[in-house]
């Protein structure tokens, strides 16, 4: 967003574009910032959408996805005439000695701090309840959704680090580098990449926000959190979509984006690992649920996925551990100190 607004000849004031604290190597500082602005509108902007049901949601989501796709589709397109295969040599830079800068560790390490764009997909499975037949639609909803946004995950990294060298890529916005470095013929793609970027990154937001208040509800309902969460207006539970709101504006104003990015990953990389344990744990401890879906070849399916999300995590930093282990600590205190006594499962 700051990127398109320089490029119409508005800039921002510094203080409300630079989140308030970052983390360096000496440790937190404050950056003298007061908060990043843009960050916590959109999420507002969001939640004040998404308290307006899920047919609304569904309806504008539909609309940034189609022009999102679009301008990918033109981004992949016209791209590739500018791409200079020298660019993509070496295929794998050489380590530089240090675990996760280039090479294969760095791959790793790259993997799992992106790891958060993949998030979305298991988000779709907390909307089963307002799908119409969701033991069919759920499974093929999330295979064939992953399978169309990795190809294009994959053709525009390909195009990107073709147009620009990967070391010039370090940067929060990308694709508008890569258009900008392209010189005149691709100016006029400029605004509409820049949108798409803009487009793309908010129908995450919607997708994942949505997905968040549906687990504050479940988790309500089921009493492990208070049960004004799980109240409903409307169709709505609008008590847990204002709490993800306030929750999420406020972390993103505050905290920078790379520290964020990487506790999201490694979270999100500890609930899959969870998940795969647990679906061979399920097959033998409770035979007799109705499984509408099952995963296929188990257990060597779920033991390849949660031996892949483990390889990930020991790439990350141990600063990123750190805050894991802090943020799984409160969860286990909200769960033993309020939630296991009040559960309906219990």
């Amino acid at each position: 967003m700051q990127n398109l607004l320089h490029g119409w000849g508005v800039d921002l004031p510094w203080t409300l574009t630079t989140p308030t604290l970052d983390h360096t190597a000496e440790g937190w500082i404050f950056t003298g910032g007061m908060f990043n602005f843009p960050a916590m509108a959109i999420v507002i902007i969001i939640t004040a959408l998404l308290l307006g049901g899920v047919r609304q949601s569904a309806l504008v989501n539909n609309i940034i996805v189609l022009v999102k796709v679009t301008v990918i589709v033109l981004f992949i397109g016209f791209g590739l005439s500018y791409v200079n295969t020298s660019n993509w040599t070496p295929y794998i830079p050489e380590n530089t000695g240090v675990y996760g800068h280039f090479g294969w560790s760095g791959i790793f390490r790259g993997a799992a701090v992106v790891f958060f764009a993949y998030l979305g997909f298991d988000a779709l499975s907390t909307t089963a309840q307002e799908t119409r037949n969701p033991q069919k639609d759920m499974p093929k909803g999330i295979l064939i959704s992953l399978g169309v946004c990795a190809l294009l995950y994959v053709a525009v990294t390909a195009v990107m680090t073709g147009i620009v060298n990967y070391r010039d890529l370090g940067v929060d916005a990308p694709m508008a580098l890569a258009v900008d470095r392209a010189g005149q013929g691709l100016t006029w793609l400029a605004p509409l990449i820049k949108l798409g970027a803009i487009a793309g990154i908010s129908s995450v937001i919607l997708v994942m926000m949505l997905g968040q208040s549906r687990i504050y509800y479940a988790i309500s309902r089921d009493r492990l959190l208070p049960t004004g969460l799980s109240r409903l207006r409307n169709g709505v539970p609008r008590n847990a979509t204002l709490l993800a709101g306030i929750a999420t504006a406020a972390i993103a104003g505050i905290l920078p984006l790379h520290v964020l990015s990487e506790l999201v990953s490694i979270g999100t990389l500890l609930a899959f690992t969870i998940v795969c344990l647990s679906v061979i744990v399920l097959r033998r401890t409770r035979r007799d649920l109705h499984r509408p879906f099952k995963a296929p070849w188990s257990p060597f399916v779920p033991l390849l996925g949660a031996a892949v999300c483990i390889a990930q995590m020991a790439s990350l930093p141990w600063p990123t551990w750190e805050r894991l282990i802090v943020w799984t600590a409160l969860g286990l205190a909200i769960y033993f100190f309020y939630g296991r006594r009040r559960s309906r499962l219990h």
